[in-house]
């Protein structure tokens, strides 16, 4: 896979914005690529949208429209002939509506499969296998430019999930409104993402990278980045959870019943051991005998020291094979610069807004914040927070894990964690690896500098002369009557 392929508020170019409406008016026609976002609890469709006549890197791409596959990752489907490439047909069948009949044949779709295939691929091969076969049959039954299905490594998840941050966020390249494409000489910003199955951390850092699997380099524009990147698998949002279920039942010698720090203390839950230890990352903690039907019951505390004791347990901090590590033994250089966090960062920072009102934008609001939630009954929640009734009881241990994560495990402090900025998109732009991904696949980054470049084709220009010799022509015509009705009233003051 080819590796050329991100201030934290954006400053980039909206889909809504004069520059891209005029583009949009102006060009022939546009081009369009698709990219399936196979996570490991869904899969989202986004089509992205640019000039077609642009050359390399002079052009903003933006996102068109997007599908939310409904059921979960295309990986809960092993086992399930057919069944994976079907859930993806009422998304497909949008996309055929949604780009038109003409460019259909020329719009390229790609399938990234992130950490809930990587974990497939490690517990079945031959179900992974069968369920990439399947997606890119479906994909391919479809009037468009299949161009493979693949399960991305956890460094390329990462990598390109920085290319997407500061592609939208224009710290490649900008366009100057002298007619250039010019490069803002702004610094990048580090991405912080967090999926169902894995968590990533990339950034630019001028130390040495004293484990080099987590070094990338990459050539975007003429410019050089070196980039430290890792992805920590089973630190996913949803496997998280289920280790943590793993742990409690352990220390608490696989009872029947069982307390849950982190769950609100009104709130209890019936579950099956299969839903438990049914993956790889729990497998270590499965008791033996094992019986996958029988149930237990999780009871909740609601109690905030004992929530995190438990949370900070399913990390490793005591050896470092290197100068200094995160955890797990994982070398990682001090977080420089500004950082935006998305995915499931978003939702569960917001959530903490919404229903303590506490901002969470330093590491002890962050704190008091995840104190006051796990504080709060399954009652109060459920008034403060209707819409998530489904994942209510997970929102404490969520907020303790995000707080164990940055603070304790990456290192973010009084200085550095308030230059995060947690978002859900950019102009418009969901904010993930899926825009990167087609950039890099479809050369739209160009590896050199681009020249020096007129901004708008041809058709463009003529429409902008159109444009102003008709509001030459109305100014003159509004001139000529004022004019008119100046000497009707017999002269006086001048009409302008």
């Amino acid at each position: 896979m080819s590796e050329s392929a991100l201030s934290t508020q954006p400053s980039l170019i909206s889909p809504s914005s004069p520059l891209c409406l005029l583009l949009d008016l102006a060009s022939l026609s546009s081009q369009y690529g698709i990219v399936l976002d196979a996570g490991s609890s869904h899969t989202a469709l986004y089509i992205y949208k640019w000039p077609a006549d642009k050359e390399n890197g002079t052009g903003i791409v933006t996102q068109h429209s997007e599908c939310h596959v409904k059921g979960g990752g295309i990986s809960s489907y092993a086992g399930q002939p057919g069944a994976a490439g079907q859930s993806l047909e009422a998304c497909l069948n949008q996309a055929v509506k949604d780009i038109p009949k003409d460019k259909h044949k020329l719009t390229p779709v790609y399938l990234g499969a992130t950490a809930g295939m990587r974990l497939l691929q490690i517990s079945s091969p031959k179900q992974s296998d069968q369920i990439l076969e399947e997606v890119g049959s479906k994909i391919q039954s479809f009037p468009f430019n299949y161009q493979g299905a693949a399960i991305l490594s956890g460094q390329e998840e990462g990598a390109f999930g920085w290319v997407t941050v500061n592609y939208l966020l224009e710290n490649f390249i900008k366009y100057g409104f002298v007619g250039h494409w010019l490069s803002p000489g702004r610094p990048t910003v580090g991405a912080l993402d967090f999926g169902g199955a894995s968590t990533q951390i990339t950034f630019v850092t001028q130390a040495e990278v004293e484990d080099k699997r987590d070094m990338k380099k990459l050539r975007l524009y003429g410019q050089e980045y070196s980039l430290y990147t890792h992805s920590f698998l089973c630190y996913g949002q949803d496997q998280f959870l289920k280790r943590l279920l793993a742990h409690i039942l352990k220390s608490q010698g696989y009872s029947a019943t069982v307390t849950h720090p982190c769950y609100p203390a009104d709130h209890s839950r019936v579950l099956k051991l299969d839903s438990i230890f049914n993956s790889p990352c729990t497998n270590k903690s499965k008791p033996s005998p094992y019986n996958p039907q029988a149930s237990v019951t999780i009871q909740g505390s609601g109690r905030y020291e004992h929530c995190l004791g438990n949370v900070s347990e399913l990390f490793s901090f005591s050896s470092c094979p290197y100068s200094q590590c995160s955890f797990d033994q994982v070398f990682q250089p001090n977080v420089t610069g500004s950082f935006m966090a998305f995915s499931a960062y978003y939702y569960i920072h917001s959530f903490l807004q919404q229903v303590t009102g506490i901002s969470a934008r330093t590491p002890d609001q962050l704190q008091q914040a995840a104190k006051a939630l796990c504080g709060k009954t399954y009652q109060q929640l459920s008034i403060l927070a209707p819409e998530q009734k489904s994942r209510l009881q997970d929102y404490c241990a969520s907020s303790v894990f995000l707080q164990v994560l940055t603070l304790r495990g990456y290192g973010f402090d009084d200085v550095s964690f308030p230059r995060i900025s947690f978002q859900k998109k950019a102009g418009g732009t969901s904010v993930g690896w899926a825009l990167g991904y087609m950039l890099s696949l479809s050369s739209l980054l160009p590896a050199e500098t681009v020249g020096l470049r007129k901004a708008l084709t041809p058709a463009a220009w003529g429409v902008l002369i159109s444009l102003f010799v008709l509001l030459l022509v109305a100014v003159l015509v509004f001139i000529l009557l004022r004019a008119r009705d100046w000497r009707k009233k017999g002269g006086g003051e001048s009409p302008l």
